[in-house]
């Protein structure tokens, strides 16, 4: 399997470059549509993980391939915008009264756990919840807004 291959450095400047200030000491950066000979090239697939996710600290540097996408095309299902966000330790399906379904994940970590979203179907950017980052399937990218890995 290929992995991504940015070094940590690399890593780092594209943060920077962004216009983003790097003030944790651990933070994830994502590429979206990293692998382009993955699926259609001339297009961001869906579905599959052929985005790139980096988790970065003083003494990490692990590149994952992930999905930064919804699984599928449907009205209305949100897409992260791109850009800075805040993320903190906590579950998955976290209201779900079935604590079989309850995993370990990072949700946003705003007031009301929202963050910026595009939807299919929709021209604007609006309020997405429980965009979460968590596991993924082996036969699915179990994403219906999440980035996965």
């Amino acid at each position: 399997m290929i992995r991504p291959t940015l070094s940590p450095d690399e890593a780092k400047q594209i943060v920077q470059r962004s216009g983003n200030i790097i003030k944790e000491p651990l933070f994830i950066l994502a590429i979206r549509g990293y692998y382009k000979q993955m699926g259609d090239p001339a297009n961001n697939d869906r579905g599959i993980y052929d985005d790139a996710i980096f988790l970065i600290g003083p003494s990490l540097y692990l590149p994952v391939n992930g999905n930064t996408d919804p699984s599928k095309y449907r009205a209305g299902i949100a897409k992260l915008v791109p850009g800075l966000h805040y993320y903190k330790k906590g579950l998955h399906h976290l209201t779900d009264p079935d604590p079989r379904k309850r995993y370990p994940a990072f949700r946003p970590d705003t007031p009301d756990e929202s963050l910026p979203v595009t939807r299919d179907g929709e021209q604007t950017i609006s309020k997405g919840y429980a965009i979460n980052i968590h596991k993924g399937g082996y036969n699915s990218t179990s994403s219906e807004g999440c980035q996965t890995v």
